[in-house]
């Protein structure tokens, strides 16, 4: 899972343009949105995106997409379920 982990952090730096971010910046464990990482709803979809285009994965109900993209961990515990 370490591997994924590190992986989705390029991915989110990637897709969410935050060149200026390093890996080690973002917490596993922390919130992507609110008092973590800071991000907004326009960021969320792009979240949503990232998990369609890499992972193969439709995040369709917005309360489960709240759970998964609360960390990192969270999201790759959710695609080691569902891919």
């Amino acid at each position: 899972m370490d591997y994924l982990i590190l992986k989705l952090k390029e991915q989110i730096i990637d897709a969410l343009n935050l060149d200026d971010m390093e890996l080690d910046e973002i917490g596993t464990n922390e919130p992507l949105f609110g008092d973590g990482l800071g991000l907004d709803s326009i960021d969320a979809l792009e979240l949503i995106v990232l998990l369609e285009k890499h992972y193969g994965i439709k995040i369709d109900n917005h309360k489960s997409g709240q759970e998964i993209f609360y960390s990192v961990k969270t999201m790759a515990e959710y695609i080691i379920e569902n891919e």
